[in-house]
C-alpha cells in the first residue's frame, strides 16, 4: 500500500507540474486551452471552468494539455488567432519548453525543501552509523534500525562504515556476529549476509559479495533558506550532468540498457524511499523530475524535444512539415518509445524476480 501511494504521489505531482508548465505559458501566449488532463483517456472525472475542461483520466501514464488547433492532422485548425499553430515559432517553442523547465524547477524546490526542513547530510566520521535498513534484509531480520551504531564484526572493532562493509562483503552466505549500540544499550546477534553480484556499468557480472541490507547513516546540520535554494540548484545541476553522462554512455555502448529503470522500477524505488522517510521520497522525486525533464527534451517525435525539432525544421524551411510527414515521424517516435518502455520494463521485472 505504501509503495502504491508513494508512486501515485510522486508521478501525480511530476505530471501535474509538467503539464502546468505547458498550460501556464499557453495561457500567457493567448492560446485557447481546451483540456488539462492528468492521465490519458478514457476520462474518469472532469469539470469545465471557463473554456477549459480539467479532468483525471484512467490511464496513469502521464498527462496532456490540449490546445486549440494543436494537431492540424485532425482537421481542427481553422486559422483562429488563438490556435496553437497560429502563434509564432518562438511562442510555440516557449509552450513546449515550459513543461521540462517546470520539472527542473520542481527538482530545485524539492531538493531545497529537504535541506531547509531536514538539513544537510554530514558523514559521521567517528561512528559506524547505520542509515536505511532494507525491509526483509538480514539486517532487518535481526532488528537493526536506522540510527544504530555498529561497534564490531566478529569481535573485531570497526571504525568506519567502509571497514564494516568490506568485512561483510567477504562473508557472503557465512554467519558472523554483529555488535551494535542503540540509545546507550548494547545488542549483538548472528547474521548471514545475503549473496549478491556486483555488476559494472556495462551490465556484466563482476564479483560475488555479501550484503546485510543497510545504508550509510548521516547526521544532519541545519541550512538556511537562501543556502538551501542555492544548494538545491547545485544538486539539480549535478543530477542533470550525471544524467547526460549516463545517456552518453548508453549511446556509446559503455553503459548497458539493463541499467535503465522504467515504470516498474520507479514504483519500486518510490516505495523504498517512502519507507525511509518523506525526505527520502522528496529526494527521489527531485532526481526523477530531472530525469523526466531530460527525457522529454530528447529529439524523439511525440516527446517535447521532437516537437522542438519540428519547429526548428519549420524555421529552416520557412513552412511547417506536412501533415503526412508529421504523422509518420510521430508513428516512428511512438514505436521507439514503446520499444524502450517494453525493454526497460522487462529488465525491471527481471531485477524484481531475481532480487
Amino acid at each position: 500500500m505504501t509503495t502504491a501511494l508513494a508512486a501515485i504521489f510522486v508521478l501525480g505531482v511530476l505530471v501535474f507540474v509538467h503539464e502546468l508548465g505547458h498550460f501556464l505559458v499557453a495561457k500567457w501566449a493567448g492560446i485557447k486551452v481546451e483540456r488539462f488532463s492528468l492521465g490519458f483517456p478514457p476520462k474518469m472525472v472532469g469539470i469545465t471552468i471557463g473554456e477549459t475542461e480539467y479532468c483525471i483520466s484512467w490511464l496513469p501514464l502521464g498527462g496532456y494539455v490540449k490546445m486549440a488547433g494543436e494537431n492540424p492532422e485532425d482537421g481542427e485548425s481553422t486559422g483562429d488567432p488563438r490556435e496553437f499553430m497560429s502563434k509564432s515559432i518562438g511562442a510555440r517553442a516557449a509552450v513546449i519548453v515550459a513543461g521540462p523547465l517546470m520539472n527542473f524547477i520542481a527538482a530545485i524546490l524539492a531538493f531545497s525543501l529537504v535541506l531547509m526542513f531536514w538539513g544537510r547530510p554530514t558523514l559521521d566520521t567517528e561512528h559506524v552509523l547505520i542509515g536505511p535498513v532494507l525491509e526483509g534484509s538480514p539486517a532487518d531480520s535481526i532488528g537493526l534500525r536506522n540510527g544504530d551504531v555498529i561497534l564490531a564484526v566478529d569481535h573485531e572493532t570497526v571504525a568506519t562504515f567502509e571497514e564494516m562493509a568490506s568485512r561483510v562483503q567477504t562473508r557472503a552466505g557465512q554467519s558472523l556476529e554483529l555488535l551494535w549500540r542503540r540509545d546507550g544499550e548494547l545488542y549483538s546477534a548472528m547474521i548471514t549476509p545475503k549473496t549478491d553480484t556486483l555488476r559494472d556499468s556495462a551490465g556484466a557480472d563482476s564479483v560475488i559479495v555479501g550484503r546485510i541490507g543497510v545504508g550509510l547513516g548521516y547526521t544532519y546540520e541545519p541550512v538556511g533558506v537562501l543556502a538551501s535554494i542555492v544548494e538545491g540548484t547545485k544538486q539539480s545541476i549535478t543530477v542533470t550532468a550525471t544524467m547526460f553522462g549516463f545517456l552518453g554512455g548508453l549511446f556509446s555502448g559503455d553503459v548497458s540498457i539493463k541499467m535503465v529503470s522504467g515504470p516498474v522500477g520507479i514504483v519500486r524505488f518510490a516505495g523504498t524511499a517512502a519507507r525511509e522517510g518523506f525526505d527520502m521520497l522528496l529526494n527521489f522525486m527531485a532526481i526523477l523530475s530531472v530525469n523526466l525533464a531530460i527525457l522529454n527534451v530528447l529529439p524523439i517525435p511525440i516527446l517535447d524535444g521532437g516537437h522542438l525539432v519540428f519547429l526548428a525544421m519549420e524555421k529552416l524551411r520557412g513552412r511547417p512539415l506536412t501533415i503526412r510527414q508529421r504523422a509518420i515521424a510521430q508513428q516512428v517516435g511512438f514505436a521507439l518509445l514503446l520499444l524502450l518502455i517494453v525493454t526497460v520494463t522487462y529488465h525491471d521485472i527481471l531485477r524484481l524476480l531475481t532480487g
